[in-house]
C-alpha cells in the first residue's frame, strides 16, 4: 500500500543566532527567493493533512543547502563557505544531517514494512531569474527512468488541467528531475518500486499576488494529489481481491 510523504526544505529563512553575524545586513536578501522558497511552507501545510508524514525546515538555504547533497558545490552559500571546516562539520551535524536522516529512516521504515513510497517535495520557484521569465505556473520534477514517477506525474498534471485548464503546467521545469537533490539522492537508496519520488515547483507569482488565486491553486493540489493517491490505493486494493 502506498505511503504519501511530504517534505519542504526551504520552508523559511531563519538563521540561527550563533550564525547571525555572518548575515548581518543581509536581511533584505533573506527575505528574497535566494533566502527561502516563498509559500512553500504555505502550501506544504495545505497539503500536510492528505500526507501520512511530513518533514519541513524553516532554516534559510543560505545557511546551509537541504537540497543538494553534502559533494555539491553549493551546499554552502557565499555566506558560509568560507567557515573552517570544524565549523562546517558543526553546522551540517546540527542543521542539514537530522533533518536529511530523518527523511531517509521514514522511507526505509516504509519500505521494511512492505510499503511503497510517494515523496512530494514542496518547493517554488522566482517568476524571473537573470532577467528571463519562467514559462510555467506548475512544475513536476521526475526522473524519466523511473516509470512510476513519470506516471504519477502524468496523472497529477491530467487531474490538474481537468480542475483548471488555465493552469501551465510542465514537466521537468524549471529543473530537470534528475539534477542533483533530494530526491536524486534517495532514487540512489532505494528501488524504482519502493521509491517515487516528485518535486513540486509553483511559481512565486502566485504567493506574491495573494488573494483568491493564490488560495485556489493551494486548495487545487490537494484536492488533485489526493485524487491522484486514492486511485492508487483502489487500484491496489483491487489487485489484492
Amino acid at each position: 500500500m502506498l505511503r504519501l510523504l511530504l517534505t519542504c526544505e526551504h520552508g523559511g529563512n531563519q538563521i540561527p543566532a550563533a550564525y547571525a553575524p555572518l548575515f548581518q545586513g543581509q536581511e533584505e536578501i533573506l527575505k528574497t527567493h535566494q533566502g527561502y522558497d516563498i509559500g512553500a511552507l504555505e502550501i506544504y501545510h495545505t497539503l500536510r493533512s492528505i500526507a501520512d508524514v511530513g518533514f519541513f525546515s524553516e532554516t534559510s538555504r543560505l545557511l546551509v543547502e537541504l537540497n543538494r547533497s553534502l559533494h555539491h558545490a553549493k551546499l554552502f552559500s557565499a555566506y558560509t563557505q568560507l567557515l573552517p571546516p570544524t565549523e562546517k562539520e558543526r553546522l551540517l551535524k546540527k542543521h542539514y544531517k537530522p533533518y536529511r536522516e530523518q527523511v531517509e529512516q521514514m522511507v526505509s521504515d516504509f519500505v521494511s514494512a512492505g510499503r511503497s513510497v510517494l515523496h512530494v517535495a514542496v518547493h517554488t520557484f522566482t517568476p524571473v531569474l537573470n532577467g528571463e521569465e519562467r514559462q510555467a505556473d506548475i512544475g513536476l520534477l521526475y526522473d524519466p527512468k523511473r516509470k512510476n514517477e513519470q506516471a504519477y506525474s502524468k496523472a497529477w498534471k491530467t487531474a490538474l488541467n481537468k480542475a483548471d485548464k488555465d493552469l501551465l503546467i510542465r514537466f521537468n521545469y524549471p529543473y530537470l528531475g534528475i539534477a542533483d537533490g533530494f530526491p536524486t539522492y534517495l532514487r540512489r537508496k532505494f528501488k524504482a518500486d519502493e521509491y517515487i519520488g516528485i518535486e513540486l515547483e509553483v511559481n512565486q507569482k502566485f504567493p506574491q499576488q495573494g488573494g483568491g488565486r493564490w488560495q485556489e491553486i493551494q486548495k487545487l493540489l490537494a484536492l488533485t494529489l489526493q485524487e491522484v493517491v486514492d486511485r492508487n490505493k483502489a487500484s491496489q486494493s483491487e489487485d489484492t481481491i
